[in-house]
Protein backbone atom coordinates (compact mmCIF):
# COMPACT_ATOMS: atom_id res chain seq x y z
CA UNK A 1 0.00 0.00 0.00
CA UNK A 2 1.95 2.49 -1.09
CA UNK A 3 5.09 1.45 0.20
CA UNK A 4 4.35 1.76 3.59
CA UNK A 5 3.37 -1.74 5.65
CA UNK A 6 0.16 -2.53 7.61
CA UNK A 7 2.61 -2.52 10.79
CA UNK A 8 3.45 1.45 9.96
CA UNK A 9 0.25 1.99 8.96
CA UNK A 10 -1.18 0.48 12.52
CA UNK A 11 1.79 2.24 14.07
CA UNK A 12 0.83 5.80 13.15
CA UNK A 13 -2.59 5.63 13.56
CA UNK A 14 -1.70 4.15 16.92
CA UNK A 15 0.99 6.27 18.72
CA UNK A 16 0.62 9.24 20.97
CA UNK A 17 -2.44 8.47 22.83
CA UNK A 18 -2.37 8.72 26.66
CA UNK A 19 -2.64 5.36 28.83
CA UNK A 20 -6.27 5.13 30.21
CA UNK A 21 -6.12 2.71 33.74
CA UNK A 22 -9.04 0.87 32.43
CA UNK A 23 -6.92 -0.16 29.13
CA UNK A 24 -5.55 -3.69 30.38
CA UNK A 25 -4.13 -4.35 26.38
CA UNK A 26 -5.11 -2.20 23.78
CA UNK A 27 -3.67 -2.13 20.25
CA UNK A 28 -0.92 -4.77 19.22
CA UNK A 29 -2.78 -7.98 20.04
CA UNK A 30 -6.09 -9.99 18.76
CA UNK A 31 -8.27 -7.86 20.98
CA UNK A 32 -8.11 -5.80 23.39
CA UNK A 33 -8.96 -6.30 27.10
CA UNK A 34 -10.98 -3.21 28.87
CA UNK A 35 -12.07 -2.63 32.45
CA UNK A 36 -15.25 -1.27 32.87
CA UNK A 37 -15.77 0.59 36.21
CA UNK A 38 -17.73 -0.55 38.28
CA UNK A 39 -21.71 0.06 38.92
CA UNK A 40 -21.92 1.46 35.19
CA UNK A 41 -23.03 0.44 32.28
CA UNK A 42 -21.43 0.43 28.93
CA UNK A 43 -23.40 2.69 25.93
CA UNK A 44 -21.50 1.09 22.07
CA UNK A 45 -22.51 3.20 19.25
CA UNK A 46 -20.97 2.07 15.76
CA UNK A 47 -21.07 4.62 12.33
CA UNK A 48 -19.37 4.33 8.94
CA UNK A 49 -18.52 7.14 6.62
CA UNK A 50 -17.48 7.01 3.03
CA UNK A 51 -16.53 8.99 0.33
CA UNK A 52 -18.73 10.13 -1.75
CA UNK A 53 -21.73 9.84 0.07
CA UNK A 54 -20.60 11.13 3.34
CA UNK A 55 -18.13 13.76 2.29
CA UNK A 56 -16.62 14.86 -0.73
CA UNK A 57 -13.62 14.09 -2.47
CA UNK A 58 -10.75 15.89 -1.90
CA UNK A 59 -11.93 16.17 1.98
CA UNK A 60 -8.70 17.09 4.16
CA UNK A 61 -7.68 13.92 5.82
CA UNK A 62 -7.60 15.34 9.31
CA UNK A 63 -11.25 16.67 9.12
CA UNK A 64 -12.15 12.75 7.80
CA UNK A 65 -10.89 11.63 11.08
CA UNK A 66 -12.77 14.14 12.66
CA UNK A 67 -15.94 13.83 11.49
CA UNK A 68 -15.30 9.73 11.05
CA UNK A 69 -14.76 10.34 15.05
CA UNK A 70 -17.40 12.88 16.05
CA UNK A 71 -20.03 11.02 14.47
CA UNK A 72 -19.96 8.14 16.95
CA UNK A 73 -19.34 11.03 20.03
CA UNK A 74 -22.51 12.74 18.90
CA UNK A 75 -24.52 9.22 19.24
CA UNK A 76 -23.00 8.92 23.06
CA UNK A 77 -23.95 12.72 23.74
CA UNK A 78 -27.60 11.71 23.23
CA UNK A 79 -27.27 8.99 25.48
CA UNK A 80 -25.86 10.97 28.04
CA UNK A 81 -22.86 8.94 28.03
CA UNK A 82 -19.25 9.63 28.76
CA UNK A 83 -16.76 8.11 26.34
CA UNK A 84 -13.86 5.54 26.80
CA UNK A 85 -12.82 3.51 24.20
CA UNK A 86 -13.02 3.73 20.13
CA UNK A 87 -11.92 0.94 17.45
CA UNK A 88 -11.20 1.91 13.77
CA UNK A 89 -11.80 0.08 10.68
CA UNK A 90 -9.89 2.30 7.74
CA UNK A 91 -10.31 1.49 4.52
CA UNK A 92 -7.67 3.00 1.97
CA UNK A 93 -7.02 2.77 -1.65
CA UNK A 94 -3.76 3.43 -1.40
CA UNK A 95 -1.22 4.50 1.62
CA UNK A 96 0.05 7.68 1.76
CA UNK A 97 2.29 8.56 4.20
CA UNK A 98 1.86 12.53 4.29
CA UNK A 99 -2.26 11.74 3.76
CA UNK A 100 -1.86 8.97 6.83
CA UNK A 101 -0.37 11.54 9.36
CA UNK A 102 -3.17 14.11 8.85
CA UNK A 103 -5.47 11.82 9.54
CA UNK A 104 -4.12 10.24 12.68
CA UNK A 105 -3.38 13.58 13.72
CA UNK A 106 -7.17 14.71 13.16
CA UNK A 107 -8.55 11.34 15.03
CA UNK A 108 -5.66 11.74 17.77
CA UNK A 109 -6.90 15.35 18.51
CA UNK A 110 -10.67 15.19 18.77
CA UNK A 111 -9.94 11.85 20.59
CA UNK A 112 -7.57 13.63 23.57
CA UNK A 113 -10.05 16.51 24.09
CA UNK A 114 -12.60 14.10 24.83
CA UNK A 115 -11.06 11.16 26.97
CA UNK A 116 -11.01 8.77 24.09
CA UNK A 117 -8.24 6.07 23.89
CA UNK A 118 -7.91 3.61 20.87
CA UNK A 119 -7.90 0.11 21.51
CA UNK A 120 -8.42 -1.60 18.40
CA UNK A 121 -9.01 -1.97 14.67
CA UNK A 122 -8.53 -2.88 11.49
CA UNK A 123 -6.60 -1.49 8.38
CA UNK A 124 -7.35 -2.98 4.45
CA UNK A 125 -7.05 -1.94 0.93
CA UNK A 126 -10.05 -0.33 -0.77
CA UNK A 127 -12.07 2.41 -1.14
CA UNK A 128 -12.14 5.19 1.39
CA UNK A 129 -14.26 4.81 4.28
CA UNK A 130 -13.56 5.06 7.77
CA UNK A 131 -15.57 2.99 10.41
CA UNK A 132 -15.27 3.93 14.11
CA UNK A 133 -16.76 2.02 16.87
CA UNK A 134 -16.73 3.87 20.32
CA UNK A 135 -17.37 2.64 24.04
CA UNK A 136 -18.90 4.92 26.53
CA UNK A 137 -20.27 4.80 30.02
CA UNK A 138 -23.39 5.88 31.72
CA UNK A 139 -24.54 5.38 35.32
CA UNK A 140 -27.52 2.82 35.38
CA UNK A 141 -31.06 4.49 35.00
CA UNK A 142 -29.76 7.67 33.76
CA UNK A 143 -28.82 6.52 30.02
CA UNK A 144 -31.17 8.78 27.39
CA UNK A 145 -33.15 7.15 25.22
CA UNK A 146 -35.95 7.98 22.34
CA UNK A 147 -38.76 6.67 23.57
CA UNK A 148 -39.56 8.43 27.07
CA UNK A 149 -40.96 11.67 25.56
CA UNK A 150 -44.45 12.76 27.03
CA UNK A 151 -47.09 15.34 25.56
CA UNK A 152 -46.58 18.88 27.07
CA UNK A 153 -42.93 18.47 26.94
CA UNK A 154 -40.58 21.08 24.66
CA UNK A 155 -38.89 20.18 21.69
CA UNK A 156 -35.37 21.35 22.25
CA UNK A 157 -32.76 21.58 19.68
CA UNK A 158 -28.98 22.65 20.78
CA UNK A 159 -26.95 25.18 17.75
CA UNK A 160 -27.88 26.16 15.04
CA UNK A 161 -29.20 23.14 12.18
CA UNK A 162 -28.94 23.27 8.27
CA UNK A 163 -25.30 24.61 8.85
CA UNK A 164 -23.73 21.67 7.65
CA UNK A 165 -25.45 21.12 5.08
CA UNK A 166 -25.42 24.72 3.86
CA UNK A 167 -21.61 24.36 3.96
CA UNK A 168 -21.53 21.33 1.94
CA UNK A 169 -23.19 23.27 -1.05
CA UNK A 170 -20.68 25.80 -0.21
CA UNK A 171 -17.52 23.75 0.00
CA UNK A 172 -16.08 25.31 -3.61
CA UNK A 173 -17.21 28.67 -2.31
CA UNK A 174 -14.56 31.24 -2.10
CA UNK A 175 -16.41 33.54 -0.26
CA UNK A 176 -15.17 34.58 3.22
CA UNK A 177 -19.15 34.45 4.85
CA UNK A 178 -18.91 30.47 3.97
CA UNK A 179 -16.14 29.47 5.55
CA UNK A 180 -18.07 28.88 8.87
CA UNK A 181 -20.57 26.80 7.16
CA UNK A 182 -17.86 24.74 5.75
CA UNK A 183 -16.23 24.61 9.05
CA UNK A 184 -19.61 23.25 10.34
CA UNK A 185 -19.58 20.29 7.65
CA UNK A 186 -16.07 19.73 8.47
CA UNK A 187 -15.25 19.47 11.66
CA UNK A 188 -18.57 19.43 13.63
CA UNK A 189 -18.68 19.45 17.13
CA UNK A 190 -20.11 16.76 19.63
CA UNK A 191 -22.02 18.18 22.28
CA UNK A 192 -20.90 15.94 24.94
CA UNK A 193 -21.13 18.56 28.00
CA UNK A 194 -24.94 18.87 26.99
CA UNK A 195 -25.36 15.12 26.33
CA UNK A 196 -23.90 14.54 30.10
CA UNK A 197 -26.16 17.89 31.79
CA UNK A 198 -29.15 15.99 30.41
CA UNK A 199 -29.89 12.85 32.16
CA UNK A 200 -32.75 13.79 34.41
CA UNK A 201 -33.88 16.64 33.23
CA UNK A 202 -34.86 15.40 29.26
CA UNK A 203 -37.36 13.05 28.52
CA UNK A 204 -35.97 11.65 25.56
CA UNK A 205 -32.97 12.59 23.31
CA UNK A 206 -31.57 12.04 19.89
CA UNK A 207 -28.83 13.87 17.78
CA UNK A 208 -29.52 15.40 14.36
CA UNK A 209 -27.18 13.31 11.77
CA UNK A 210 -30.04 12.82 8.96
CA UNK A 211 -32.16 16.36 9.48
CA UNK A 212 -34.01 17.59 12.01
CA UNK A 213 -37.60 16.71 11.20
CA UNK A 214 -36.47 12.84 9.99
CA UNK A 215 -34.28 12.64 13.25
CA UNK A 216 -37.46 14.19 15.47
CA UNK A 217 -39.57 12.30 13.76
CA UNK A 218 -37.63 9.02 14.58
CA UNK A 219 -38.08 10.04 18.17
CA UNK A 220 -41.59 10.47 18.17
CA UNK A 221 -42.33 6.95 16.83
CA UNK A 222 -40.37 5.83 19.57
CA UNK A 223 -42.15 7.56 22.17
CA UNK A 224 -45.27 6.72 20.47
CA UNK A 225 -46.32 10.47 20.71
CA UNK A 226 -46.69 13.61 17.73
CA UNK A 227 -45.30 17.35 17.98
CA UNK A 228 -45.94 20.58 16.41
CA UNK A 229 -42.75 22.67 15.43
CA UNK A 230 -43.36 25.97 14.98
CA UNK A 231 -40.79 26.90 11.78
CA UNK A 232 -40.03 30.68 12.74
CA UNK A 233 -38.40 29.74 15.87
CA UNK A 234 -35.73 27.31 14.14
CA UNK A 235 -32.48 29.66 14.53
CA UNK A 236 -30.75 29.41 10.90
CA UNK A 237 -27.37 30.72 10.37
CA UNK A 238 -26.74 34.60 8.66
CA UNK A 239 -24.32 32.99 6.63
CA UNK A 240 -26.69 30.41 5.02
CA UNK A 241 -29.68 33.03 4.17
CA UNK A 242 -27.30 35.36 2.86
CA UNK A 243 -25.59 33.49 0.50
CA UNK A 244 -28.35 30.73 -0.11
CA UNK A 245 -31.70 32.26 0.41
CA UNK A 246 -33.84 32.09 3.44
CA UNK A 247 -36.01 29.06 1.80
CA UNK A 248 -33.35 27.28 1.15
CA UNK A 249 -31.66 27.91 4.69
CA UNK A 250 -35.17 26.80 6.23
CA UNK A 251 -35.34 23.81 4.24
CA UNK A 252 -31.98 23.02 4.97
CA UNK A 253 -32.43 23.65 8.68
CA UNK A 254 -35.07 21.03 8.73
CA UNK A 255 -34.08 18.40 6.22
CA UNK A 256 -29.87 19.53 5.68
CA UNK A 257 -28.15 16.36 8.09
CA UNK A 258 -24.79 16.29 9.11
CA UNK A 259 -24.76 19.04 12.27
CA UNK A 260 -24.51 16.19 15.21
CA UNK A 261 -26.52 18.91 17.29
CA UNK A 262 -29.07 17.04 19.80
CA UNK A 263 -32.79 17.37 19.78
CA UNK A 264 -34.15 16.16 23.26
CA UNK A 265 -38.03 16.99 24.60
CA UNK A 266 -38.01 18.65 28.27
CA UNK A 267 -41.16 18.61 30.68
CA UNK A 268 -42.57 21.94 30.42
CA UNK A 269 -42.09 22.46 34.23
CA UNK A 270 -38.45 22.98 33.50
CA UNK A 271 -38.19 25.05 30.94
CA UNK A 272 -36.93 28.03 33.30
CA UNK A 273 -33.49 25.32 33.45
CA UNK A 274 -32.50 26.32 28.99
CA UNK A 275 -30.73 28.56 30.33
CA UNK A 276 -28.46 27.19 32.55
CA UNK A 277 -28.63 23.96 30.34
CA UNK A 278 -26.89 26.17 27.64
CA UNK A 279 -24.36 27.18 30.12
CA UNK A 280 -23.57 23.93 31.01
CA UNK A 281 -23.71 22.43 27.32
CA UNK A 282 -22.15 25.25 26.11
CA UNK A 283 -24.23 26.02 23.32
CA UNK A 284 -27.43 28.00 22.36
CA UNK A 285 -30.77 26.03 23.23
CA UNK A 286 -33.90 26.90 21.30
CA UNK A 287 -36.99 26.01 22.02
CA UNK A 288 -39.16 25.04 18.65
CA UNK A 289 -42.17 23.44 19.68
CA UNK A 290 -44.26 20.95 22.10
CA UNK A 291 -44.47 17.15 21.87
CA UNK A 292 -48.97 16.16 21.12
CA UNK A 293 -50.71 13.67 21.94
CA UNK A 294 -51.54 11.03 19.02
CA UNK A 295 -48.40 10.31 15.76
CA UNK A 296 -48.21 13.51 13.66
CA UNK A 297 -45.36 16.19 13.32
CA UNK A 298 -47.37 19.67 12.46
CA UNK A 299 -45.45 22.35 11.16
CA UNK A 300 -46.44 26.12 11.81
CA UNK A 301 -45.76 29.00 10.75
CA UNK A 302 -46.58 31.62 13.22
CA UNK A 303 -49.62 30.38 14.59
CA UNK A 304 -51.07 28.57 11.06
CA UNK A 305 -50.47 25.04 10.04
CA UNK A 306 -47.62 25.57 7.30
CA UNK A 307 -45.67 22.42 4.88
CA UNK A 308 -42.61 21.33 5.85
CA UNK A 309 -40.20 21.84 3.60
CA UNK A 310 -38.87 19.12 1.44
CA UNK A 311 -35.90 19.78 -0.13
CA UNK A 312 -32.83 18.89 0.93
CA UNK A 313 -34.11 15.51 2.55
CA UNK A 314 -31.67 12.83 2.58
CA UNK A 315 -32.17 8.95 2.26
CA UNK A 316 -28.89 6.45 2.36
CA UNK A 317 -30.47 3.74 0.47
CA UNK A 318 -32.20 6.75 -2.63
CA UNK A 319 -28.43 7.81 -3.49
CA UNK A 320 -29.25 11.75 -3.61
CA UNK A 321 -30.73 14.34 -2.03
CA UNK A 322 -34.18 15.69 -3.25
Amino acid sequence: MGGLSEADIIACLSSGYPARSDVKLGVGDDGAVLTPPPGRDLVSVLDTINEGVHFPAGTPAAAIAHRALAVNLSDLAAMGAEPAWASLSLSLPAADAAWLEDFAGGFRQLADACGVALVGGDTVRGPLSVAVQLIGFVDPGRCLTRASAQAGDLVVISGTPGCAAAGLRLIDSTAAAAEPLRKAFLWPTPRLALGQALPGMASAAIDISDGLLTDLGRLLVASGVGATVDLERLPLAAAAVALLNQETALALACNGGDDYELCFTLPAAAAAELPALASRGGCQLTSIGRITAGSALDCRFKGEPAAAPESGRWSHFDGEQT
